[in-house]
């Protein structure tokens, strides 16, 4: 039945190169191994979805679907957990097997293996991109960003070859929070990647560093023609916006505006509409206050900084962001979905060109990492304590 199913695919895959419908039949043979995976379906009564259970994980942080010229490569996905581990996974079983050639990671606190993106071009290049963090001299540590090609031609072990890092965090500090390192490719075909302030505040607004930024680079990691400080150059030249402080979500529209969620501290939390050339205040304006008691100054008109569309105090900790294009939940095309951490939330925000509201909020009784959208338009959340699960319309 595995062998039938995998010249189907390859047919209907045709002309996708071999090695793409390859990666595919590696996970059928692992659903042959391990079996299907238990599902629980939690209370739906105030919920549009049911909730069940595709996969365990150590420490999820990010996935990723395979997909070829807009159509899917079965539900094949690939995942990340910050120690260090990618996996290929089939999304309707819950089958997975390691990928080899990941590049070597600093896992504490906040840091590890982080985002998982693919190229634009992935069906031609094979080019996945992952955010990590990496250790730095005297103890400090940085994030990163680099890509390697999938080979899936070893059915026993789908690698990732000749891994390339194509762009670092500068400076590399000390301490173990705000990487952010958040990779969303554009309509332009440009990577946008987030660039935490690392927990230093004043580094988001120097231009002579990375840290607390919005990038737009190539896909190669230089500086993007047409950014708004190409005039300064340097590392200035990359910025697509500044004075941000932990940029955990960062997702295009179906019209192209970029929108960006954002722990701010103690309150403050902000979903961003991302404006090239805007300042958005961290850390001199913030609707949060720091946690030693100590006062920021609110977002006012006129004060030169960008104000959030959306923010929440007390916090909810949003842990990403995804602009739903589905049709299984037919009210949410267009809105984005925050996962909220502290907040153990998913959250509705209603998108209209460059206005939000908050819409609707669902307690998930867990810590949620991140929300992702299948091929079909399913909707997949990581729990921090290492669950990912599927969310189906609720009948």
């Amino acid at each position: 039945m595995a062998k039938s199913f995998i010249l189907q695919l390859g047919r209907s895959l045709h002309p996708l190169p071999r090695h793409i419908w390859q990666a595919s039949a590696l996970l059928i043979g692992a659903t042959a191994a391990c079996g299907q995976a238990a599902t629980t379906t939690a209370n739906t009564s105030a919920k549009p979805f049911s909730v069940q259970e595709v996969a365990k994980f150590s420490t999820p942080w990010a996935m990723a679907f395979l997909t070829g010229s807009g159509r899917p490569l079965l539900d094949a996905a690939l995942l990340t957990e910050k120690e260090g581990r990618l996996w290929l996974v089939d999304t309707r079983t819950g089958a997975k097997i390691a990928v080899a050639g990941v590049p070597a990671v600093r896992a504490a606190g906040q840091g590890g293996l982080g985002d998982v993106v693919l190229h634009p071009a992935f069906v031609v290049n094979r080019r996945v991109y992952l955010s990590f963090v990496e250790a730095g001299p005297d103890g400090t540590s940085g994030a990163a960003v680099g890509y390697g090609l999938l080979d899936t031609t070893n059915a026993a072990q789908p690698a990732l070859t000749g891994f390339k890092v194509i762009w670092r965090q500068s400076p590399k500090v000390d301490g173990n929070g705000h990487f952010s390192h958040r990779i969303a490719f554009g309509p332009d075909g440009l990577l946008y990647l987030t660039s935490g302030d690392r927990q230093k505040f004043t580094p988001a607004q120097d231009m002579g560093g990375n840290l607390g930024k919005v990038l737009r680079l190539t896909d190669e990691g230089g500086a993007a023609p047409g950014n708004p400080w190409a005039a300064q150059g340097g590392v200035a030249a990359t910025f697509w916006s500044i004075g941000h402080r932990n940029l955990l979500g960062l997702a295009f529209a179906p019209d192209g505006r970029l929108w960006e969620s954002e722990m701010g501290p103690q309150g403050g939390d902000e979903v961003n509409l991302i404006v090239a050339g805007k300042n958005y205040g961290w850390p001199k304006a913030s609707n949060g206050s720091n946690y030693d008691g100590g006062d920021i100054p609110d977002h006012r008109v006129g004060d030169g900084y960008e104000p959030p569309k959306v923010w929440w105090n007390p916090s909810i900790s949003p842990g990403g962001l995804m602009i739903y294009s589905g049709d299984k939940f037919a009210g949410w095309k267009g809105d984005a979905l925050v996962p909220a951490l502290s907040g153990q939330a998913l959250i509705r925000i209603d998108i209209d060109g460059d206005k939000a509201t908050k819409a609707e909020q669902w307690d998930m009784d867990e810590r949620i990492r991140a929300v992702s959208q299948g091929p079909d338009g399913t909707v997949f959340v990581i729990e921090d304590k290492g669950r990912l699960v599927r969310l189906d319309p609720a009948r």
